[in-house]
């Protein structure tokens, strides 16, 4: 029935469970990934969409490195758009509306079609051990499953409780049991558990909509990708998401289910996303505004099941119906199903490596909601981690760690083990400190050459990646030798509204004024001859762009991120004896035993752990 033992079990067939058993399966690992449900593989729980505020940098960094997210939702978009396009480019964040179904079917359909990679459905209700080293998994039917290493990815399903206004029942998500038993063996093995919520909305019959009535949402007019690979397109045609309003009739109804509110009520007593709080929360929270913005967002091209996105409650049905009722266009709604709460067990994942393995136990490893975090993308980079590095383990090979002036990754990974968290941990541009360095654009330029290295990336994605990083630098090369004279440059300039020339100048100087752009160089002959010959694609030139016009923001950026890895570089000894120190806080201590930090870089981003402590450590390891 199953091989005698298995390089890697992926646990979980959520976002983070599909990267896990993807990445240690292209790296060559014998892989089983075990789900619940066969038939809801990559299931979007919550909203259909992948990408948006940093996360679709997560999303192309993924992509850049093997992984399937970025693919997958480039086949399943029904609409594209980037994010922020009037701030800088460290801002622009990609974003897809998905279709569903689609989504779903395409994971399943490339896992299925991944060499080395078994399935099987059924729960997993406990753990195998052989003193601090994992050996397996026992399924609900008491089959025991062999295995080197272990990857527990289980979303919201470990000892899961729903709850809708004042009724409540175990389950994972809508319609799919909780599961139990790995709780209790992680916390009988010393492991240190805690409960978080989270909530989705209701979700209608389009059918039922006046959109009339409502804001019409396009995606971009030259819409783009996520993938860096040549295996998907941009879209051709776009389906548009729209935009209502709640008022303060709608708050009024809303209120009335207060007292039948688990939220309200002492029922739930865990923690909630912070970012993306439910509607009641919003309109106790925020009680002097008078609406709040509703994105319908429609499950797919075909499908007529439309998502409620600001619209996430776990109030009565009855309420949720009557308050929905009372929006503009929703005047004749019609429910699929309500929304509805979740509590669910999580880790602290101040219990990880930096790998994503456990301390106190070897092979075993952690990814997504387990480690409290929020979010597909977020829920898949960390798959993606742990799979890598479970694959790596196995091969007894070194370990791959982002650091934070890498990834995304890096700083979201680094963030949960250096400082933990105690509510869902969603990520933002603003966590990253180098996020001129951490662009969308360029995620290929960072990543997929360590990816190629550990035998994720193929061959041909770092060739496609030094094609278009050689390309782009000869373009920036070629502006900063090109010289253009007063009388082409200044009818330009003038058109501009910016300062006139009064000598030749290099094209790299003009091009750096922030009123000029790449349409505008184009109108040099010399810029139109080059790009023309050169066969340059919109990729290219949009890279080229950015280096010439933020470069001193990303020379900067990168002389002050070399300073931080001076710090990566200095190890602590394992194992290291804090309690020795008598001149560091009692708390520094406490934190820095707790945590084990590898590098003096990991250590001062502890909470806690204050620069003097930092100084009298580096004395003591003889720095």
């Amino acid at each position: 029935m199953f091989q005698e033992i298995y390089d890697v079990i992926v646990v979980g067939g959520g976002h983070a469970g599909c990267e896990a058993a993807a990445a240690a399966a292209n790296m060559g690992c014998s892989t089983l990934l075990i789900t619940m449900s066969l038939q809801n593989i990559a299931q979007m729980s919550c909203n259909p969409a992948m990408g948006g505020i940093a996360k679709g940098q997560i999303v192309r960094e993924i992509d850049a490195m093997g992984g399937y997210s970025g693919i997958v939702s480039d086949v399943s978009a029904i609409q594209f758009k980037m994010l922020n396009k009037s701030k800088g480019p460290a801002m622009w964040s990609p974003r897809v509306q998905s279709d569903r179904m689609r989504f779903a079917e395409e994971w399943r359909l490339m896992l299925e079609n991944t060499p080395n990679l078994d399935f099987y459905q059924e729960m997993v209700c406990g753990l195998l051990f052989e003193k601090d080293t994992i050996i397996g998994v026992v399924t609900n039917l008491g089959i025991k499953i062999r295995s080197k290493t272990v990857v527990l990815t289980n979303g919201t399903f470990l000892n899961g409780l729903i709850h809708i206004g004042d009724k409540q029942f175990g389950g994972g998500r809508a319609g799919e049991s909780a599961s139990y038993g790995i709780t209790e063996d992680l916390i009988k093995f010393g492991f240190e558990s805690g409960r978080m919520k989270t909530g989705t909305p209701p979700r209608v019959d389009g059918r039922s909509l006046d959109y009339s009535k409502m804001n019409e949402e396009k995606g971009d007019l030259i819409p783009s990708k996520f993938s860096f690979s040549n295996l998907t397109s941009p879209l051709v045609y776009q389906k548009s998401c729209h935009m209502t309003y709640t008022s303060l009739d709608v708050h009024d109804i809303l209120r009335e289910g207060f007292d039948r509110s688990p939220m309200f009520n002492g029922r739930i007593k865990s923690i909630g996303p912070r970012y993306c709080p439910s509607i009641e929360d919003k309109i106790n929270r925020f009680a002097d505004k008078e609406r709040h913005q509703l994105f319908i967002e429609p499950e797919g091209w075909n499908t007529v099941e439309v998502y409620v996105n600001g619209f996430s409650t776990s109030l009565p049905e009855d309420i949720q119906f009557k308050a929905l009722r009372s929006v503009s266009g929703f005047e004749k709604v019609k429910f699929f199903r309500p929304g509805y709460a979740i509590e669910y067990d999580y880790f602290p994942p101040t219990q990880l490596k930096h790998t994503l393995e456990t301390k106190l136990v070897n092979g075993l490893f952690f990814a997504g909601q387990i480690n409290g975090t929020t979010g597909y993308e977020e829920a898949a980079s960390q798959g993606l981690m742990a799979g890598i590095n479970a694959a790596l383990q196995v091969q007894e090979r070194s370990p791959l760690i982002l650091r934070r002036d890498q990834a995304y990754i890096g700083v979201l990974i680094d963030d949960l083990i250096t400082k933990g968290t105690e509510e869902p941990y969603r990520m933002f541009t603003s966590r990253a400190e180098y996020r001129t360095l951490l662009r969308q654009d360029n995620a290929d330029f960072r990543l997929t050459p360590m990816a190629y290295e550990i035998g994720l990336a193929s061959e041909l994605r770092l060739k496609r990646m030094e094609y278009k990083f050689n390309e782009s630098d000869k373009l920036v090369s070629f502006f900063k030798e090109t010289s253009i004279t007063v009388e082409e440059t200044n009818p330009i300039l003038k058109s501009k509204k910016t300062a006139l020339i009064t000598q030749s100048d290099k094209m790299f100087k003009v091009f750096s004024r922030p009123q000029i752009d790449l349409n505008d160089m184009i109108q040099f002959a010399k810029v139109s001859d080059y790009i023309s010959n050169s066969n340059l694609d919109q990729e290219i030139l949009e890279q080229s762009e950015i280096q010439v016009k933020y470069s001193g923001y990303i020379e900067k950026e990168r002389n002050n991120a070399e300073k931080l890895t001076r710090l990566e570089d200095v190890k602590i000894p394992e194992n290291f004896d804090y309690s020795k120190i008598k001149s560091m806080s009692i708390e520094a201590i406490q934190k820095l035993t707790k945590i084990k930090p590898i590098t003096i870089s990991q250590a001062s981003r502890i909470s806690g752990v204050s620069p003097s402590d930092i100084s009298v450590l580096l004395i003591y390891i003889g720095r």
